[in-house]
């Protein structure tokens, strides 16, 4: 059983930065697709970014080049860089691990950013 666990959200201005890590434990091998989705108040959970074993990535359109993903995969561990925040951007971030047909979730790490 994989487990995924996130941190490094927080309570930032408009403008400024965060960054978040998210581990899986309970894997011997790199997991294929791993990646952000976010959910705002009201709203449905969305894709933010996601990043196979070899690197390849797949953002947002609406993140306009704000974020960047990265992932170490010796570590089974994603990142994620978010630069520029918006008040927009405030919501409950999950990672996401998808391997041999199983999608597994994080427990979501809180994103508050102030105008």
């Amino acid at each position: 059983q994989v487990r995924l666990v996130e941190s490094g959200g927080g309570l930032v201005q408009a403008g400024g930065s965060l960054r978040l890590s998210c581990t899986a434990s309970g894997s011997s091998f790199s997991i294929n697709l791993m990646g952000w989705y976010r959910q705002a108040p009201g709203k449905q959970r969305e894709l933010v970014a996601l990043i196979s074993v070899g690197g390849n990535t797949n953002y947002a359109d609406s993140l306009e080049g704000r974020f960047t993903i990265s992932r170490d995969n010796a570590k089974n561990t994603v990142y994620l860089q978010m630069n520029s925040l918006k008040p927009d951007d405030t919501g409950v971030y999950y990672c996401n691990a998808a391997h041999a047909g199983f999608r597994y979730w994080g427990q979501g790490t809180q994103v508050t950013v102030s105008s």
